[in-house]
């Protein structure tokens, strides 16, 4: 009789799990609760829906979340796989046409043999087999209160916010320049929406003075480092969105010659680039404060807009001081957590830890003894981050070289930054395939 394993959520981490479990021969029974129960972000009743931004962040072989990337290719991910398919122009980065992209993965998981999808909220893991809660940022109350009452602690929590989107035709094209930061990445990938220094000001002040969603009474607002809103930048100084989302470093305005006071920019939404994303751009303003603000972009005076912005709470377990190393919650060591309940942040992080999440449960499944990624890989210095940080302050966490413990690598210090990660990523490289052979998966 063939083993089976409960994948509880078919966003990325649960797509990712479930896909390689039954590719690997293992009954997978997998649950989503939409479209019968929505959430707060979603739009579609498509599997892997991308409600942020459209980026899988960078290329480049040496930065974090290439080598990220790099180790997801070599396990064979799914989700890398149909994001190379929906890919659109995005300089040195990975972003994709999100209805392209969360189409191919559900078109998988669907068709597949060894996969049952159930379209039911599920409230608790059910008995007598594995399973895999990778619900997401966005999980539901009941699945929540399990969660809480489960692991033993406070519920931790941070809120997200989500940017813009506008109709490519209302962009007024006399007023933006195309091109990618320092000329890099190949094909002219971003819009960009020069501001002059009385722009900027104006834009600033507005900011500050715009009608904007609070947290409710009870709940304390954090917002995710990497994803904070322009209001909350802003607030931080003058100039601080110039030094952040709106840095015009690298990047030379045609019709001055010059590099501009400040920037905005624009990237494509899906292959036929009739919608584009204001990057960097999420907020809290008020739909109508959004509308009147964003429109003093000159660029956008016209603009329509096709999405607003949004803000929302994300979930998470404290890592930490709830799961053992292989992403088991403490006291039940046949239930799994993957993804941003787990406490990674981003769409690479939520993939690589649906992934981890299914290896360790196919090593239970087999009898064999737990095995992770070694802690100078990616993976590796992920998971270590998840389940092994500090429980007093512990945050969901990007993939980033702050991850990795450079006594690790001691060929990859002391020289120049640009040759010691390449040095860091190809020790990275090499040690997870050696991990991967002898997993033989």
């Amino acid at each position: 009789m063939r083993s089976v394993v409960n994948v509880i959520g078919a966003g990325l981490a649960g797509s990712e799990a479930a896909y390689f479990l039954a590719e690997r021969g293992i009954r997978v029974v997998l649950y989503e609760m939409r479209p019968a129960v929505s959430t707060p972000a979603h739009k579609t009743a498509l599997f892997a829906e991308l409600v942020c931004s459209n980026s899988f962040k960078s290329l480049a072989a040496a930065s974090a979340p290439g080598i990220l990337k790099n180790e997801l290719l070599r396990a064979g991910s799914l989700v890398l796989r149909a994001a190379g398919g929906a890919s659109v122009p995005a300089g040195e980065a990975l972003a994709v046409d999100r209805e392209i992209f969360a189409a191919t993965v559900t078109r998988a998981i669907k068709s597949h043999p060894g996969i049952t999808v159930i379209n039911e909220e599920s409230h608790e893991p059910p008995a007598g087999a594995p399973s895999i809660i990778a619900t997401g940022p966005l999980t539901s109350p009941a699945m929540a209160a399990w969660l809480a009452k489960t692991a033993g602690s406070e519920q931790l929590y941070f809120y997200d916010a989500i940017a813009p989107v506008v109709e490519a035709s209302s962009i007024d094209m006399t007023k933006i320049f195309e091109a990618n930061r320092y000329n890099k990445g190949g094909e002219e990938a971003y819009v960009n929406c020069p501001l002059d220094d009385v722009c900027y000001h104006n834009f600033v002040g507005a900011l500050h003075e715009a009608e904007k969603v609070e947290p409710r009474p009870f709940e304390k607002a954090k917002y995710f480092q990497g994803c904070q809103p322009i209001e909350t930048i802003a607030a931080s100084g003058h100039d601080a969105l110039r030094y952040g989302p709106m840095k015009p470093v690298g990047l030379t305005d045609p019709a001055t010659g010059k590099e501009p006071h400040a920037v905005v920019q624009l990237r494509a939404e899906n292959k036929s680039k009739t919608a584009y994303n204001l990057v960097g751009f999420q907020t809290r303003m008020k739909h109508g404060a959004q509308e009147r603000v964003f429109r003093m972009i000159p660029a956008l005076a016209g603009a329509k807009f096709l999405r607003l912005g949004s803000i929302h709470r994300n979930t998470y377990v404290c890592g930490p001081s709830a799961l053992w190393p292989d992403l088991s919650l403490r006291g039940r060591p046949l239930v799994y957590l993957a993804g941003q309940i787990a406490g990674v942040e981003g769409y690479l992080e939520s993939t690589a830890c649906g992934m981890l999440s299914a290896v360790f449960a196919l090593q239970r499944l087999q009898g064999r003894p737990h095995s992770a990624p070694p802690a100078d890989t990616a993976t590796g210095a992920l998971l270590r981050h998840v389940t092994g940080g500090n429980p007093d302050n512990f945050q969901p966490s990007n993939i980033h070289f702050g991850l990795f413990d450079m006594m690790l690598f001691p060929g990859a210090t002391g020289g120049r930054k640009e040759d010691s990660r390449k040095l860091l990523a190809a020790q990275a490289s090499g040690s997870f395939e050696a991990w991967w052979k002898e997993q033989s998966l």
